[in-house]
Formats: structure tokens, sequence, C-alpha cells
């Protein structure tokens, strides 16, 4: 690898953690004026994300203004100064009219772009220290006192204050932790998704023998349908177990949302990163709303809407910059995508709608997930027919999991982390 590949491999993964810490400030706005390169940065690349194609773009005034509120950018106090940062980067031109001209940007180089912006925003030692402290918890669980140690050294902190930092970054949700004291393990929900067989085997090894035989039943069924509904994995581990190891990210949870309610499903996180970069390749979780929204349409539509039936020769020629339909499914099943800007719709009358692609990264991805990782068609059971109208992420889905445990489920969940942290392997 040369150094420039290496550098720029550095600037997407150090990007993709500004994006997962802008999240957990949307949710803590005391966070965000405290860590306001983070939030500023993090903002500047969700906004870019949204904006951005395959190919150079152009948007109107109203549609930039669409896309900063889905991102929570306050299109009155915020939008200029974010869309003026890019322009000076000279990834976008801003006409008279407030029209947009984006340039033809992969997710990659928007999280190059998301850390060139945090750069220019003269972020604080704590805020660098929060991306250090994320990427290390990510590898194995780290016990407080150890890392309190790291930092200050590293970072050349007060030990205090590296103390006081490392709290709100717990609270914030940088970070999660387990346990008291020094001992504290700190962890996050990356934990699985690098060498996810390798810790697999060791929180199998952890767990009783009655355990150990049920996860491996579920280890063995997503491995030939790709994903399972919650309800299953529920009757056969248990909501106790299944809530320990969800909690610690041994399990993703994906949740597609409609008009009749919230269908949830599981899917093993190094199944779907087995192609990619765990952290780098999906940090804006467009290739998961894409296969949710697809996997969907296989199993809810009926024919007569436009029902998905043969979802490789759909996505290629998406991929290869086709469009699709016309069907009635196509305005009302991909609501969620037309937001993230992943795919543009044209209308052809009568309800029925044509397809195409924006962002061919995303289409590439969502197509070596579905063709290769597992029967599509046992993605979501057989829940209502109804338009999916919300999708919500594994990580998003963890955090307000987290929230909700109790302290007995807490403490199971650090069973699993302890067991990652005394082993003493090198990941």
């Amino acid at each position: 690898m040369t150094a420039n590949n290496g550098k720029a491999a550095n600037d997407e993964t150090t990007g993709a953690w500004i994006v997962h810490h802008g999240h957990k400030l949307q949710a803590d706005q005391s966070g965000a004026s405290e860590f306001s390169a983070l939030d500023g940065a993090a903002k500047g690349g969700l906004l870019l994300a949204g904006m951005a194609a395959s190919d150079q773009s152009e948007l109107s005034e109203a549609e930039v203004v669409a896309i900063a509120k889905s991102t929570h950018l306050n299109p009155k106090t915020e939008l200029k100064f974010v869309l003026d940062a890019l322009k000076k980067r000279q990834i976008i031109d801003i006409a008279s009219n407030g029209s947009v001209s984006v340039l033809g940007v992969s997710s990659r180089q928007v999280l190059r772009e998301t850390t060139r912006l945090f750069e220019e925003l003269e972020p604080s030692v704590e805020e660098t220290a929060s991306i250090d402290v994320a990427e290390n918890a990510s590898a194995v669980p780290q016990k407080l006192g150890d890392e309190v140690a790291r930092i200050s050294d590293s970072y050349k902190m007060k030990k205090s204050d590296t103390a006081d930092f490392l709290r709100r970054a717990q609270d914030i949700g940088f970070i999660d932790s387990e346990g008291d004291g020094d001992d504290r393990l700190l962890f996050n929900g990356n934990l699985f998704r690098r060498d996810g067989v390798a810790k697999s085997k060791l929180i199998l090894d952890s767990l009783k023998v009655d355990e150990r035989t049920h996860v491996a039943d579920i280890a063995g069924r997503l491995k030939r349908t790709g994903c399972l509904e919650v309800a299953t994995i529920r009757s056969i581990l248990g909501d106790g177990l299944f809530d320990k190891l969800r909690a610690a990210g041994f399990y993703d949870v994906n949740t597609v949302s409609n008009d009749q309610g919230n269908h949830s499903f599981v899917t093993a996180p190094a199944a779907f990163h087995k192609f990619v970069n765990p952290l780098v390749d999906d940090a804006f979780d467009m290739a998961k709303a894409l296969v949710a929204a697809l996997s969907y349409g296989i199993t809810r539509s009926a024919p007569g809407r436009g029902r998905i039936m043969m979802p490789s020769v759909l996505i290629g020629k998406l991929v290869s910059g086709g469009e699709i339909g016309p069907a009635t499914a196509i305005g009302e099943d991909y609501k969620v995508l037309e937001v993230k800007r992943v795919i543009k719709l044209r209308h052809a009358g009568g309800g029925r709608y044509f397809m195409r692609l924006l962002k061919k990264d995303i289409g590439q991805l969502a197509l070596q997930v579905l063709t290769q990782g597992g029967p599509p068609t046992n993605v979501l059971g057989t829940p209502p027919t109804a338009a999916m109208s919300g999708y919500t992420g594994p990580e998003r889905d963890r955090s307000s999991m987290r929230r909700k445990q109790s302290t007995p489920s807490k403490r199971h969940t650090n069973d699993v982390l302890q067991t990652l942290r005394e082993q003493g392997v090198s990941w």
C-alpha cells in the first residue's frame, strides 16, 4: 500500500467516526456545542452525502434545503456555512439563484471530505481524542483506567481532565461502557464488525452449554438465509440472552417501518460487511436501507404493483445506469431512499414511476449482499403488505435498546465484554 493510499484509508475511517459521533451529538445539544468541530463536520458530511451522486448533479435551492432538513442541519443558521466550506473545497459550486452543482463523488470520497472539514474547523484535543478512543474500543473492550493513562499520555492531558472527557464521551454515546471503577469496560457497536468469527468463538466458549447450542443454531440459520425476524431469534434464545448479545453488538437489528407498524429483522454484523471495510463503506447506512427496501419489495409487493422477481437483474440494470419501471410500487415503497438520494424517481402517469440509481457504489454493495449473502426471499418473512416509509439502522437500534436495558441485562452484557477483554487477543 502506498503512503497516499494509506492516508486516504485513514481519512475514510476518521470520516466514518466523525459521522458516527455526529449522530450521537444530534441527541445531545450541549454536546453539540462542546464538540462543535465534530458536529459541524458531521453535518457537512451528511449534507454532502445527501447531495452527491456518482455523476455530477444539479440541485435547486429547494432541494438543498430539503436535504439539509433531513440531515438535521438548520437551513437558517447552519446551511450557508457548510455550503461555503464545501465550495471552498471546490466540491460544489453555488449559483446566484441558490442552486448547487455537485461533483460526482463516492461515499468514500464523502468521508475523506468530512475529515478535511473537521481539520479546517480546528478541532479541540478532546475531539481528536474521541475518534482515537472510539477506534480503539471497536477492536476490543478497553479498561477505563488503561484508557485514561493512554489518552492522558498521548494527548498531553491531565488525568483528571482525561477522566472527565471519557465520562462525557460515554454520556454522549461516542463509546459505551459497562462495569465499575477503573475496571469499567469501554466498547462500541462496531465490536463484532471486525474479526467477527474469532470474537464470536470467544463468546460461544463463555456461554453455558444450552446457550451455546442455541446461538450456534441461530448462526447456522443466519448463514443460510441472510437474516431472521426478531421474533424467531427471541423464541430460540429467550429475551435475556438475546438482549445481552444485541446490546453488545453481537447481532444487528434492522427495522422497516410502514403504516401498520415496525418490522424488525436480525443480521450478523460480519455477514453484511464480508465484502467491504466494516466501518467505512456504509457509514451513512445507505446500502443497508437499499437492501432492506429491495428485500421488502421482494416479499411484500404483489405482481400487479411491481413485485421484484429477479433482484440481481434489477440492481444490475440500476448499477449500469439503466432505469427500471414503470410500477406503482416504485412510487410507494422507496421513500426512504428518495430522501437519502440513493435513487431518483420519474413520474410515468397513472400512479406509476420509473427509478434510476444515483449512487452506484451503494448499488454495487447492495447487489453483493443480496446475491451472495443468503437467499433474499427470506429476509423479511411475511409481514403485512404496506408501503415502506422508514428504516432504522443497527447502531440507532442498539443505542435505543441499551438505554432501556434493566440492570440485570446490563450485567449480562458486561459478561460478553469481559470475555473479549480477558482473552488478551490482538485483533
